[in-house]
C-alpha cells in the first residue's frame, strides 16, 4: 500500500461528514493506533486511553442516548469545557463563517431549523461511518493541570494523519466532548476515566457535497510572528 508523505497527509486531510457503509478493517485500525502511539507526551505519560468501537449496535446506542438527552432538553454534560464560555473575535467570526459556509454549500436555509437539527444529529449517527475511536484520559491527570489535554490533542492529529496515510478518512468530534459523561455512562467506562473526544474513521462518500467543503485558513501574517 502506498502511503502519503507527512506534508501531503496534513494538507490533503479534511473533515468528512458522510461515509460509506463500509467498516475499517481491524488490521488497519491497529496500524493507525500503533502509529499514533508514538505521539510525544510530557514525561512520556502517554495519557490517551482509547475505545475503538466498530460494533454498529453499540454506536447506535451511544448516539441515541445523546440524541434522546438533547431532545429531552438536557444540558451539555461534559468532563472538560471544550468551547470558550465567551466567544470573541476573530475566533467568533471564524466559527460563524465556517458554519455558514458549510450550510450554504449544502443549500440549507439558515431558517430551516428542522434540517439544521437533522444535520447536527448526524454527528451522533457518526456520519454513517462504522468505526469511531473514543479517546479518554485518567481524571487524575487533568485535575488542576492541562498537559495531558495538550498531549491528547497531539494524539488526535496523529490518529487522523496515520489514517489519511493509509487511505482512511476522518472527522474529529468536539460534539461528543460536550456529552462525554453520557458516552462514559453508556459505554460503562471505569469511573477514573474522562471522555475527551472522538474521531470518526471510514471511507468518504465522494458523492456527498458536504465532503467537498474546506473552511479557509488564515494567513501566516495573522498567526505567526517571526523574530529573526
Amino acid at each position: 500500500m502506498n502511503t502519503l508523505s507527512v506534508l501531503d497527509a496534513i494538507t490533503s486531510r479534511s473533515s468528512k461528514r458522510k461515509f460509506l457503509n463500509k467498516p475499517v478493517p481491524k488490521e488497519i485500525q491497529e496500524k493507525i493506533l500503533q502509529t499514533a502511539s508514538m505521539t510525544p507526551s510530557g514525561a512520556n505519560m502517554q495519557p490517551w486511553i482509547v475505545y475503538a468501537v466498530s460494533n454498529t449496535k453499540v454506536l447506535e446506542t451511544i448516539g441515541n442516548a445523546i440524541i434522546s438527552h438533547i431532545d429531552a432538553g438536557g444540558e451539555v454534560d461534559q468532563f472538560i469545557q471544550y468551547y470558550p464560555l465567551k466567544w470573541k473575535n476573530p475566533y467568533k467570526l471564524r466559527r460563524i463563517k465556517t458554519g455558514v459556509g458549510l450550510y450554504e454549500q449544502m443549500q440549507v436555509d439558515r431558517k430551516d431549523k428542522d434540517k439544521r437539527k437533522e444535520l447536527w444529529y448526524d454527528n451522533y449517527r457518526w456520519f454513517g461511518a462504522q468505526t469511531v475511536f473514543f479517546v479518554c484520559t485518567d481524571k487524575s491527570l487533568i485535575e488542576g493541570a492541562q498537559g495531558a489535554l495538550i498531549d491528547c490533542g497531539a494524539y488526535m492529529q496523529s490518529l487522523m494523519l496515520a489514517a489519511k496515510a493509509l487511505g482512511i478518512d476522518s472527522c474529529p468530534q468536539g460534539s461528543t466532548t460536550e456529552y462525554g459523561r453520557i458516552i462514559a455512562k453508556t459505554l460503562d467506562l471505569p469511573n477514573n476515566l474522562a471522555l475527551l473526544y472522538s474521531v470518526v474513521l471510514g471511507y468518504e462518500d465522494t458523492s456527498a457535497i458536504q465532503n467537498t467543503y474546506q473552511p479557509e485558513r488564515v494567513s501566516l501574517d495573522e498567526i505567526v510572528t517571526f523574530i529573526d
